[in-house]
């Protein structure tokens, strides 16, 4: 089994502390998110968890914990996502260079091929133009070259949750035409820095800049972690053009203190509010009690 954790909340660095907890005790209880009376145990132990997905804006909190997660046995990667957007995007994140640092001295930990650096998403308005990717992208590349060998990229979609403040004035459709520019354009600068750029669940086909699919829950990556074959299949409850394999995943919607205004996972501050005061780090699940 693979674990993730977690596309619907930064378990890293809100929730590493309960984290911690479940590893040691042994198991861990989720909750599904299309039913809330449905109920999992899953055994936690390096046997039966072949490689856990930690995804991340801020993994400092998780970082203290790893030398004790490498001696339980258990093998991770991270997918860190790192963009150039402010705190009228992205609420409540760190300043950027310090997540610079956090990324530079997390890489030096685990490896450069155990974390993923997320360029994602790519938003396109009147301030947020190609250019202004193009130049925050190789400052980026610069500052990350030698710490990752690989980036995933994504264009912002646009939810139905998202608020009408932000699609009016802050997250704009993009067109295929501007997807292509922008593609070509960072391919070649992520090459100048020994990057490998992907590209993570575009129904448009990036071939032609050179970019390939990406997968988040990645098999060619976690075997070569693990040091063997992996059985998961395709995961086929993801949204068109996922490549990724089967997973599950720990989190639970609206518990991301973030504040990303084009998060899918949030969409209520007060929800948030709510479920995070609800959160015990002792308790066997993430929000709430069994």
């Amino acid at each position: 089994m693979i674990l993730s954790a977690s596309r619907r909340t930064d378990i890293p660095s809100y929730y590493s502390e309960w984290f911690m907890n479940r590893l040691k005790e042994g198991y861990v209880l989720t909750r599904n998110p299309m039913n809330y009376h449905q109920i999992r145990r899953i055994e936690l132990n390096p046997v039966n968890i072949e490689c856990i997905v930690l995804w991340s804006k801020d993994p400092l909190n998780m970082m203290k914990y790893l030398p004790e997660i490498d001696g339980m046995g258990y093998k991770y990667y991270f997918q860190f996502t790192l963009t150039p957007y402010g705190r009228e995007i992205e609420r409540y994140i760190r300043d950027k260079e310090e997540l610079v640092d956090t990324f530079q001295k997390l890489s030096g930990m685990i490896g450069k091929d155990r974390v993923v650096w997320r360029y994602d998403p790519v938003i396109l308005n009147d301030q947020l133009t190609v250019q202004y990717h193009a130049e925050q992208f190789e400052r980026l590349c610069r500052q990350l070259q030698g710490y990752t060998g690989t980036c995933n990229i994504s264009f912002c979609d646009i939810y139905k949750k998202l608020s009408k403040e932000a699609k009016e004035h802050v997250i704009w459709p993009i067109s295929g035409q501007q997807m292509d520019q922008v593609a070509e354009i960072l391919v070649a600068i992520a090459g100048n820095y020994n990057i490998e750029l992907r590209a993570c669940c575009e129904k448009k086909d990036l071939a032609n800049a050179g970019i390939g699919p990406a997968a988040c829950i990645d098999r060619e990556l976690i075997e070569k972690i693990c040091g063997h074959p992996v059985q998961a299949k395709a995961d086929k409850s993801q949204r068109e053009g996922c490549s990724c394999i089967q997973s599950t995943d720990l989190g639970v919607y609206n518990t991301c203190r973030h504040g990303c205004i084009y998060c899918y996972a949030s969409h209520s501050d007060k929800s948030i509010k709510q479920n995070c005061l609800r959160h015990n780090p002792q308790a066997p699940i993430l929000i709430g009690e069994e």
